[in-house]
């Protein structure tokens, strides 16, 4: 590989990995994402998979964390439906 360089580089090709590489490319910035296996092979593959809605903090009366949960799992949903 050529010599180049990135604005960003980011190792690990998980769900973390591959939002933050979104996030920063749909800003304009130059990306390189490492991963050295199948992108989401390690701990985003053996997740549940299901997103969560911040519930979990009424426990604690976070109630403003589970406004922004609710807000960022929109956010998520509209951005990636399926």
């Amino acid at each position: 590989m050529a010599r180049k360089d990135f604005d960003v580089v980011i190792i690990g090709g998980g769900i973390n990995g591959a939002g933050i590489a979104r996030d920063a490319a749909e800003r304009g910035l130059s990306v390189y994402l490492a991963e050295k296996n199948d992108f989401a092979h390690g701990t985003t593959f053996r997740s549940t998979k299901l997103i969560h809605g911040g519930l979990r903090y009424l426990e604690h009366y976070e109630i403003g964390l589970v406004r922004e949960s609710l807000r960022e799992r929109e956010i998520l949903l509209k951005q990636a439906p399926h």
